[in-house]
């Protein structure tokens, strides 16, 4: 979908905060004399505070435990480079971060809560579509909140982008259904849907969001429909209920991780992809339009546990 070219060691650039915060949290058990079972309730409960989840905290210290009995790695020193391997290759497990790679059309329904950054990133993924030789659509199927129409059509002409919208109050799935046809007659190929941004924990609103993704998945046709949740960065543990209660109701392909440049919560990445199997796909990595960038899984491990 997004290739986003030109944009590496961007996840190094924006992972500075976090990586300062492993160093304290993380980097610490490293500074021991040997490899014993203190090391290791050690290592797990730093992961934890670092805001990887216990859940995934204890999957991950468990795997390095049989790696290293594996290879006979003895030394605090030689435990950090399975953790640095063990992250990278968990975060790009089957391929999956670093954007989509689709080549034809695409219709991508964005998803979160309230102040999460998702108008943002709608612009965001709009200009690096234009970036990237497609033509994109913006569709403001957010109804229901006050401005919020008005606020995407500022993105669209700031991006010089397509853009469908209705008044307040109408039906989203018909502004869907109204953007898919104009995708189709006007030769766009990257359809960007806004929904409105809600509590996960509302029954009925997540229920309304269902309803959109029927609708997208009825008249995409030759548009691969997905979904992509923007999760705000500084919300640590909170994210990874999030991720839960959205692919539950929708089936999220991914995440957008907004304002990773300024937050040491980065560690909720592998809580998300750790519980969830949940992709970071791009990163917010600044104020303006051309801020966003695919994940580089290896190079956000390297950046939370630096080669020396």
């Amino acid at each position: 979908m997004l290739r986003l070219l030109g944009r590496n060691r961007k996840t190094s650039e924006s992972s500075q905060e976090t990586r300062r915060s492993w160093t304290n949290i993380v980097g610490s058990v490293f500074r021991r004399s040997e490899v014993d079972d203190e090391f290791w309730e050690e290592l797990e409960e730093a992961l934890i505070v670092a805001d990887v989840g216990v859940e995934t905290s204890m999957e991950l210290v468990e795997k390095i435990q049989d790696e290293a009995r594996w290879r006979g790695a003895r030394t605090p020193e030689a435990v950090y480079e399975l953790l640095r391997v063990e992250i990278a290759a968990m975060l790009s497990e089957d391929g999956s971060a670093g954007g989509f790679d689709e080549d034809g059309p695409v219709a991508v329904m964005v998803v979160g809560v309230n102040g999460s950054g998702k108008t943002t990133s709608i612009g965001k993924l709009a200009q690096a579509a234009k970036a990237d030789g497609r033509v994109p659509l913006i569709a403001a199927a957010d109804t229901f909140r006050a401005g919020a129409i008005a606020q995407l059509e500022v993105w669209a002409e700031r991006t010089d982008t397509m853009f469908v919208s209705s008044s307040a109050g109408a039906d989203p799935g018909s502004v869907v259904y109204d953007a898919l046809n104009a995708a189709k007659s006007r030769g766009a190929d990257f359809v960007v849907i806004d929904t409105a941004g809600r509590l996960h924990t509302a029954h009925n609103l997540m229920e309304e969001l269902k309803k959109i993704r029927r609708i997208l998945d009825r008249y995409a046709e030759d548009f691969a429909p997905r979904v992509l949740l923007v999760i705000d960065g500084n919300t640590g543990q909170n994210g990874v209920t999030q991720a839960k209660l959205f692919t539950e109701a929708v089936g999220c392909d991914g995440v957008i991780l907004t304002k990773l440049d300024s937050t040491a919560k980065g560690g909720v990445i592998l809580a998300i992809r750790g519980e969830m199997g949940l992709p970071v796909r791009y990163i917010g990595t600044g104020e303006s339009v051309e801020d966003i960038a695919p994940f580089d899984p290896q190079e956000f491990a390297e950046t939370i546990l630096p080669v020396d």
